[in-house]
């Protein structure tokens, strides 16, 4: 296209490739389009293929990368360690032919933002003279526990001795409060160092970029800033920007699902008053089990408002056996959705979800009071932000056998839905929202953050 081919300073943008990774990066590639830069977003094949074709004529480019899985993807091998091994081996050496391939068209790659969950990038952007740039997907907060923990500068197990736990920047906290990779010890390790892995060269990075705004985060921000030897740059939050600064045309979706999209629920929000629906969902990579899919059931029966949940289609047989057909039009179970635009309906009165990054980011983005129920990674300190941080919502009791009962869900739903607290929890979910659209608006701290890097990139192009 005639506009993409006046745009200078080639970027490639290169996600993990799981969609809490990939919608992110997918956004900011077309903030930096926006911007006057060239964007090309490289998958690996297996994902490749799931794109919308309306993709390929849009104001960003697309090419691909290979994980060696290109049949199957990680379900191919299914043991993250083998397929982490084969990502760097396979994706090293086509990202190199990549790079050269492009260096001999009029487009040469003058820098590489990549995945903060794949350093490995960093170094073959290195091998070319290429600015490297590091995308964090995560929280700050979850980020600089990792710094911490990485750097030895806390040390695990973490004993009783060591409570409350202090980390500049942050709350005091407890064990609870720690992503669970270390607050359960020894529990998926492969995963432990995979994001203990991020800085094992970020030393050598030529930017840094955080998935969250400045006001969100503060403190943290400013901490982690004091110990990293390049510029931290926040620069989100990443969602569609007809749901924040409207500056990008028709940006209304993330554009790649790797689950199919079930519009129903649209229709049904419609009949329903302001405020009167728990939206529920756990994202794309939870499994509960059939015991809390019980209670989880009887606790949205009991709170006698309306519900729309999302279950994939895997978990669907651990619904309750005629749950369904019992709940008639109190309840709409779907098996995956447009998040943002259904957060985004005034219907909807509270997200009660397991606090990914990108789930509790958009509610914060659309004023949408939370319940938390954390359940591994980086969830778990997102709901302690949540409740004791920004105020917007609570986190659930979970008893000793590690089941959430249905009347404490009843209880955490009415907190937030409900009386004086659950008035104040909208209040401040409102004033984060207007904070996320005020830091990627023309001049706030998102945005200029962003100019500060592009003004950078274009600078190294001359």
């Amino acid at each position: 296209m005639e506009k993409k081919a006046n745009k200078r300073g080639h970027v490639l943008v290169i996600p993990y490739s799981t969609q809490g990774h990939i919608n992110p990066m997918l956004q900011f590639s077309k903030r930096l389009s926006s911007k006057g830069l060239k964007a090309t977003f490289a998958t690996t094949v297996f994902i490749s293929e799931t794109m919308k074709p309306e993709l390929l004529n849009s104001e960003i480019d697309f090419d691909t990368i290979s994980d060696g899985c290109d049949k199957d993807g990680f379900f191919a091998l299914g043991d993250i360690d083998d397929y982490l091994v084969r990502l760097q081996t396979v994706g090293s050496k086509t990202l190199t032919e990549l790079i050269i391939k492009h260096k001999n068209s009029p487009h040469p790659i003058d820098c590489i933002l990549y995945d903060a969950f794949l350093p490995w990038v960093l170094d073959v952007a290195q091998q070319f003279g290429i600015v490297g740039i590091a995308f964090f997907t995560q929280s700050c907060a979850v980020d600089y526990i990792y710094y911490y923990v990485h750097n030895g500068l806390l040390s695990l197990p973490i004993s009783s001795s060591m409570m409350p736990i202090v980390i500049p920047g942050l709350p005091l906290l407890d064990l609870r409060d720690m992503p669970s990779f270390i607050y359960v010890v020894g529990s998926y390790p492969s995963h432990f160092k995979l994001v203990l892995n991020q800085f094992s060269n970020i030393d050598k990075a030529d930017f840094i970029l955080v998935n969250t705004f400045y006001k969100l985060e503060q403190e943290v921000v400013d901490s982690m800033s004091k110990v990293m030897s390049q510029p931290l740059l926040t620069i989100g939050p990443t969602i569609p920007s007809m749901y924040l600064d409207k500056r990008l045309e028709n940006d209304k979706d993330y554009d790649l699902n790797l689950f199919k999209l079930d519009s129903t629920s649209t229709c049904w929000l419609t009949t329903k008053p302001p405020c009167s629906v728990v939206y529920v969902s756990f994202g794309s990579l939870v499994n509960l089990t059939s015991d809390q899919m019980k209670e989880l059931a009887r606790g949205l029966k009991q709170t006698g408002f309306y519900f729309l949940w999302v279950v994939r289609s895997s978990e669907l047989p651990k619904v309750p056996h005629g749950f369904i057909e019992e709940m008639g039009d109190k309840a709409l179970i779907v098996t995956w959705i447009p998040q943002t635009e259904v957060l985004a309906n005034e219907a909807i009165g509270c997200f009660f979800t397991h606090c990914g990054w990108n789930s509790t980011i958009e509610a914060l983005c659309l004023g949408v009071p939370i319940v938390a129920m954390p359940q591994w990674a980086d969830q778990t300190t997102d709901a302690m932000l949540v409740e004791d941080v920004w105020k917007v919502g609570v986190r659930v009791n979970v008893r000793e056998d590690g089941i959430v009962s249905g009347d404490e869900i009843e209880r955490c739903i009415r907190q937030v839905m409900e009386g004086e607290q659950g008035i104040e929890t909208k209040r401040n979910a409102m004033k984060w929202k207007e904070l996320a659209v005020e830091a990627v608006c023309e001049g706030g701290s998102s945005d200029k953050n962003i100019d500060e890097m592009v003004s950078k990139i274009l600078a190294r192009c001359k």
